[in-house]
């Protein structure tokens, strides 16, 4: 994996955890919004779009770098939009990372031709 490639995909890992937090907190501000007169809705909503976006633009340079499947790139973009999906992206692509790393390791010291 090239260091252009590694960079996309931390990239979006790391905007994954903060736009599913994101998600949740404005799902609780909507609900507060119609309980309560608490309404911070427009901010959370505007922090969610900022994240959601970015979140968006890495997904689609990560899957051009990377050259994923459509079935995986398909995934990684139904957790975009699910309210807990970015916790579980942010985790798999935390494990494809940490396997990546162990593989090139192996090539290098010439234990296996991974």
């Amino acid at each position: 994996m090239d260091i252009k490639t590694a960079t996309a995909l931390r990239r979006l890992r790391l905007v994954s955890a903060p736009e599913a937090v994101s998600f949740l907190i404005l799902l609780v501000c909507s609900v507060l919004k119609r309980t309560t007169d608490f309404d911070a809705v427009p901010v959370m909503g505007a922090i969610h779009g900022v994240l959601f976006i970015l979140y968006v633009i890495f997904w689609a340079d990560a899957w051009n770098r990377a050259k994923w499947p459509l079935k995986t790139a398909a995934l990684y973009f139904v957790l975009s939009v699910l309210p807990t999906g970015g916790f579980f992206a942010e985790r798999r692509l935390r494990r494809e990372a940490e396997d990546a790393v162990i593989a090139a390791r192996a090539r290098k010291e010439g234990v296996v031709n991974a």
